[in-house]
């Protein structure tokens, strides 16, 4: 199981009803909800998709944990160099 970790050079500055991310370096700006936000948060090599996923389940007091929907928060945020797998921590 994937445990990513986000990166060490990103900015994160609340805008509006979101998030602005901003990855030095590089020339774009990301726009993320406060759902993806938190993913990107509990982001830290220890926690895997199914642990985030009951997290904002207890937080968003959800009936079952969104666990697809975290997979692929986090599989878009690896596609765009947010986080990355931490290989010392991957399980699977």
């Amino acid at each position: 199981m994937i445990k990513p970790r986000r990166v060490s050079d990103l900015r994160i500055e609340p805008f509006e009803d979101a998030f602005m991310v901003y990855l030095n370096g590089r020339d774009r700006v990301h726009y993320l909800n406060h759902t993806a936000v938190l993913v990107l948060e509990l982001s830290t090599g220890e926690n895997d998709g199914a642990q985030m996923a009951t997290i904002i389940q207890g937080l968003y007091q959800l009936d079952s944990p969104p666990t697809r929907e975290v997979q692929d928060i986090v599989a878009n945020m690896i596609d765009e160099g947010l986080v990355e797998a931490n290989p010392q921590l991957d399980q699977s």
